[in-house]
């Protein structure tokens, strides 16, 4: 058993040298100012999610190729990964049917001379119309000379019965006085027969001018009523015709829709070779050759058109979609290119690259997802330009951190511990000062 003397000569011999005690005690106190110095550092609050690179036009995004018409593909001008210009053949159909062209081209020529038919109809429906209207008008001017005539053969009836009468008058007039002179003694027989011839003559004139009166008023209102009938006949007629013409005008539409119909049908039989519609490559071939069939519309290839305006879609949680606003910035991460990323500084982050939020979809994806697009920011600099085309293909997977707050590091973690929300910057709508608009 070893005396306490000799414990104490053991201890001595294993204790830390001075010089490494003073050390460690500089590194603890190091580390300490350290954490104190971290939980003051500032941090960028984000929000992540996950998308592709798509191009920022929707009419230059991968697009199907379609059949324009019903038929069998002969043949393609092109397989997978070939580069097109806009117009360049990419297959040629053949209709089930090789005498369709022609039979379409008859019926496109009945068509055409039913057409000319109807127009040649319609300039003599024309002809008609004008040469009716002149007859009418030398009708009603015949008829119009014809009542005026009895018009004036009334009043001169008029007047000579109001002459008759009046002569009647005198002759009566007469008669009575020859009467008193006769029974005086003061004339004789014969000036008092005359007398009465007289008078019966008087009243035979007036009988006479009453009926001539009478005939022409009943002819002035027989040619009255017969330029009634004139004008009334010759418009119907012309009415006739007239409706004849718009039966012809319309038979004349019809034809030009039909015709209209016939030459797209042979428009689209013409275009067997389906064309490139922009410049790009094709991504697929959806159809084979020979025994396939295929209808009008369907897919043939797949063409991805060639495009610089590129986007991203960001797809978001719905619960971080509210802190997020047009404009804000974005660090993106493009799957295949060498990065390191500090999400919380996002200066000192390497192989990321800027962009803005331009649009952020009103609606969800059906499964709580809201998609945002993102385009380059025109204001980085040459050294965080996104990568060109060639790496930077449509498809290609990203990762995303919309950038909110900046915040101390302390703060952060005591959020991340304790479940609270991203801070809301002082514009988000419920917050203090709020315009209404969302801000960074």
């Amino acid at each position: 058993m070893k005396s306490p003397r000799q414990e104490l000569s053991a201890m001595a011999m294993v204790r830390s040298a001075q010089s490494a005690q003073h050390v460690a005690v500089v590194l603890t106190g190091l580390l300490l100012m350290a954490g104190i110095v971290m939980l003051l550092l500032p941090w960028q609050q984000n929000v992540s999610g996950s998308g592709r690179v798509v191009a920022y036009s929707p009419t230059q995004r991968p697009q199907n190729i379609e059949a324009p018409i019903e038929g069998r593909v002969v043949r393609f001008f092109v397989h997978e990964g070939s580069q097109v210009e806009a117009g360049d053949p990419i297959a040629e159909i053949s209709d089930n049917d090789p005498s369709l062209m022609m039979r379409l081209r008859e019926e496109r020529d009945a068509v055409r001379e039913r057409q000319e038919a109807a127009r040649a109809r319609l300039g003599s429906l024309d002809d008609r119309i004008a040469n009716l209207s002149g007859s009418r008008r030398a009708a009603m001017s015949a008829a119009s000379s014809r009542t005026r005539m009895a018009k004036e053969r009334l009043a001169g009836a008029e007047q000579s019965l109001a002459a008759t009468e009046a002569t009647q008058k005198t002759a009566q007039l007469n008669l009575t006085r020859q009467q008193g002179l006769f029974e005086k003694g003061l004339s004789s027989t014969r000036a008092l027969e005359l007398s009465d011839l007289e008078a019966v003559r008087t009243r035979t004139e007036v009988d006479r001018a009453r009926a001539t009166y009478a005939a022409a008023k009943s002819e002035l209102l027989a040619l009255r009523q017969d330029e009634l009938r004139v004008g009334t006949d010759a418009s119907a007629l012309l009415e006739d015709v007239k409706a004849a013409r718009a039966s012809a005008l319309g038979e004349i539409a019809n034809a030009t829709a039909e015709l209209a119909r016939i030459e797209v049908r042979l428009a689209r039989q013409a275009s067997q070779a389906v064309k490139a519609p922009a410049k790009g490559t094709i991504l697929r071939l959806l159809q084979g050759l020979g025994g396939d069939m295929v209808k009008a519309g369907d897919p043939l290839a797949t063409l991805v058109p060639d495009t610089d305006a590129r986007a991203v879609e960001l797809w978001l949680d719905g619960n971080d979609v509210p802190l997020v606003a047009k404009g804000q910035s974005v660090r993106l991460q493009f799957e295949g290119w060498p990065a390191v990323q500090f999400v919380g500084w996002p200066s000192v982050a390497i192989g990321t690259f800027p962009g803005k939020v331009v649009v952020i979809d009103a609606t969800d994806n059906g499964k709580g997802k809201f998609r945002v697009l993102i385009i380059p920011d025109e204001t980085a600099s040459d050294r965080d330009r996104w990568p060109s085309k060639s790496y930077l293909r449509q498809g290609v997977r990203v990762n995303g951190w919309v950038l909110l707050s900046r915040v101390r590091i302390g703060y952060e973690l005591w959020r991340q511990f304790n479940g609270f929300p991203p801070v809301i910057a002082p514009s988000e709508p419920g917050a203090s000062g709020s315009d209404g608009k969302g801000g960074k």
